[in-house]
């Protein structure tokens, strides 16, 4: 097993690796004999790749050998876990697509905790920096590890609200974890380097797409036992966050808010379509009590 580990940590480095392609070469082929015994019209076939990308895989895997990688996680301080490792969250691994591999700096150990995913606006106004200040506290005295996608607004403000109520937070980004969007939380992300923990299913050197981000929703509502959503418009990456959830089959709260407001249309709309609405913490962690 060690040995499929590495290996699929070193062809998640090469171009062209995404997740949703890890997944689908491990159900083809376990062991992944495709990749060993350099099969590439196997992979070309299965992959539907042109000869272009075909190449650009077979440079980068020829390249990038294990010695270098383990070189360059370590001068970064930077962990990896895959989904075969004991340590993998059992939440997210129940997940229609779990990410295959992990990178990771920090605390690791955090996610073995229980863990609550907080989103929401990045335009938060002072109802949601209320509503943070109201729930956050008491969740994170009964030991809840707040999750969440370190954006601007609400994300950045649940962390930092964890970190200032001496709690555990986790951000999940849509870029490796040597990168942070936005560049105005680079404070928040070196100090959660070191503190918390930083976590992303892209390799490390990974800039941010706009694409990226939807798909890492994913992970933070994968992660969480529920979502709490603050503030959120009615077509917002909150939605689809909760939207994932559901599909995932965990819990969506939301915090109700005025009806003549763009930023709390969308949890309003949420409340309406079933998610428990939240006045008090104790209606979040009653939930699992």
């Amino acid at each position: 097993m060690s040995q499929i580990r590495q290996l699929l940590i070193r062809i998640h480095f090469c171009r062209g690796m995404s997740n949703k392609k890890l997944l689908q070469l491990l159900k083809h082929d376990p062991s992944l004999q495709i990749v060993t015994e350099q099969t590439l019209s196997s992979l070309q076939l299965l992959f539907r790749w042109n000869s272009k990308q075909v190449t650009a895989f077979q440079e980068d895997y020829e390249r990038i050998t294990d010695k270098k990688i383990d070189q360059y996680l370590k001068e970064n301080k930077i962990d990896v876990m895959t989904i075969f490792d004991t340590n993998y969250p059992l939440l997210l691994k129940e997940i229609y697509d779990p990410p295959v591999v992990m990178y990771t700096i920090g605390n690791q150990a955090l996610l073995q905790t229980n863990m609550l995913a907080v989103v929401g606006s990045r335009e938060m106004t002072s109802l949601g920096r209320s509503s943070i200040d109201t729930l956050l506290p008491e969740l994170i005295e009964k030991q809840w590890t707040i999750v969440s996608g370190i954006a601007a607004g609400v994300d950045t403000y649940a962390h930092q609200a964890a970190i200032q109520n001496q709690g555990n937070t986790i951000a999940v980004l849509g870029s490796g974890v040597l990168h942070v969007y936005p560049k105005s939380n680079r404070k928040l992300y070196e100090t959660m380097k070191k503190e918390q923990l930083i976590v992303s299913e892209y390799p490390p050197h990974k800039r941010p797409q706009k694409w990226q981000f939807p798909e890492r929703n994913r992970i933070i509502s994968g992660l969480s036992y529920g979502v709490l959503v603050i503030e959120a418009k009615e077509k917002s990456g909150s939605l689809i966050t909760a939207d994932q959830a559901l599909e995932q089959g965990r819990e969506v709260f939301a915090t109700p808010g005025p009806i003549y407001t763009k930023s709390s249309s969308g949890t309003n709309y949420l409340i309406q379509q079933g998610a428990k609405m939240v006045t008090q913490a104790k209606d979040i962690w009653e939930e699992w009590t």
